[in-house]
């Protein structure tokens, strides 16, 4: 039975130990702070990114296997564990937006069902919406996560492994290695050895590797949300306009975002991202001005070039594996990223080209 380390416990690190475990692995699980707690609870939890025409075919092929996959995921995580994620194919509008030529070519030659649609359409489906909005790009069939309860129901899932260890609140230290082959992790209390250590600590990830003497260009990027609270059904779809965004949740939830912020390690919200953020939803939906929002919040994104996430193998320390890197979109990309983890350090046959993602090439040895 492999032994195997997971640093980090968002989304990408309990998905990576959720795959192994359940092909045979012994997995510790080591978070620095509460499981869940970080980007993966404070994003929005659209299951595309915001803007995927924009992006590399890579994040592409992750995205639409993720995308099929989610509704199988939280329909097992429901009969495990009792809790629902909430994955809700509600739609996204992108209203008058300027790049309408752009997205509806990429739609055609990746097969997607994205259609521009009139205003009148636009407004049957979102009543509330401000007047103006002349017309929109719509895909029905895009679904939310509702993020907290995806971490939760993974976290009850996990526990139910004999073969999982989980400890919070211990940050790891530093590598242990055997000449040039990382065999485990320390932490301050203790000692763990492992076939493979697989590094999935966000926006922490280039910090890890510097301290094994590799440059890894994970950088955190601080995005602030707010959160609305309306009746049941106030909301049918997600609406996207010049970047931010109001989704809706089952029980009158909206989530209002999202801020993008170079900030090194600061989580403090702000006055100034509040303002921007409220202007923002009552542009969208004036309704909202009779309201105050009930929570506000902010979180560290992994940023990384083009949003193109590192998984697999660091040749430069056989045994240290990543899955990190996933920038604005590690819910969208999370299922597909994390079995493509599983399939290369099990040596299966991988279910996604892995070339794109590999971390050979891409993690330079400093000067």
């Amino acid at each position: 039975m492999q032994e195997i380390v997971v640093v980090g416990g968002g989304v990408i690190g309990c998905l990576s130990a959720l795959n192994l475990l359940e092909a045979g692995c012994r997995v510790t699980l080591l978070e620095r702070g509460e499981l869940g707690r970080e980007a993966s609870w404070a994003g929005g939890g659209i299951v595309s990114p915001l803007y995927p025409w924009r992006y590399q075919a890579s994040v592409s092929a992750l995205a639409n296997w993720s995308q099929g996959y989610y509704p199988t995921l939280s329909a097992q995580l429901l009969a495990q564990t009792g809790i629902d994620s909430e994955v809700e194919p509600c739609g996204l509008l992108w209203l008058d937006h300027a790049e309408r030529d752009q997205a509806l070519a990429w739609a055609q030659q990746r097969q997607q069902p994205l259609a521009e649609v009139a205003s009148d359409f636009v407004y049957e489906r979102v009543p509330q919406l401000a007047s103006g909005y002349q017309s929109a790009l719509w895909q029905a069939d895009l679904a939310n996560v509702r993020n907290p309860r995806l971490l939760q129901a993974l976290r009850a899932r996990l526990l139910q492994f004999a073969e999982f260890n989980l400890q919070e609140h211990s940050p790891a230290t530093g590598l242990l290695r055997d000449g040039d082959r990382v065999v485990g992790v320390t932490t301050q209390a203790a000692e763990y050895r492992a076939d493979a250590v697989v590094v999935a600590a966000g926006a922490w990830s280039g910090d890890w590797l510097a301290e094994a003497g590799l440059s890894l260009p994970v950088v955190p990027v601080k995005g602030q949300m707010l959160l609305y609270k309306r009746e049941p059904g106030w909301l049918k779809s997600v609406v996207l306009y010049e970047g931010r965004y109001a989704i809706p949740r089952r029980d009158g939830h909206i989530l209002i975002g999202s801020t993008l912020e170079h900030a090194g390690y600061d989580k403090r919200t702000s006055t100034q991202a509040l303002e921007s953020l409220r202007q923002s939803a009552e542009g969208l939906l004036p309704e909202l001005r009779e309201l105050s929002p009930v929570a506000q919040w902010a979180g560290l994104r992994p940023g990384s070039p083009e949003g193109v996430p590192y998984i697999g193998p660091v040749s430069e320390l056989p045994g240290l594996w990543l899955n990190a890197g996933h920038y604005r979109n590690g819910l969208v990309l999370a299922p597909a990223s994390c079995r493509l983890l599983a399939d290369l350090l099990l040596q299966r046959q991988p279910e996604l080209d892995p070339a794109p993602y590999l971390p050979a090439g891409r993690v330079c040895q400093p000067l």
